[in-house]
């Protein structure tokens, strides 16, 4: 089995931002406790007011699967959605090194 890693990338309107990161920590929160969840991590950006990424790992891509329809995640989405300025960016992919 392979993990899989990820990265998603946040951006919040400024004005936002505090409200924000509150939705973020008890998703980072809840999402630690799932089975599979091997890194969770929140970053906030130091130079760019309102962007943060989520840096995952998971202990294969069916754990994601199942995170992907959690309800602490769909409640962070509709939470979530008026506060973005755009879509998030999310990236996967395998250590190659």
């Amino acid at each position: 089995m392979e993990n899989l890693y990820i990265v998603a990338v946040f951006h919040f309107k400024e004005e936002t931002s505090a409200a924000a990161k509150t939705v973020l920590e008890k998703l980072v929160t809840e999402t630690r406790k799932e089975e599979g969840c091997l890194q969770y991590d929140l970053v906030e950006d130091n130079a760019r007011k309102g962007i943060y990424f989520i840096v995952e790992l998971w202990e294969s891509t069916a754990h994601h699967e199942k995170h992907d329809e959690t309800e602490h995640l769909n409640n962070f989405r509709t939470q979530a959605g008026p506060l973005l300025k755009s879509s998030a960016e999310v990236y996967k992919g395998a250590k190659i090194f």
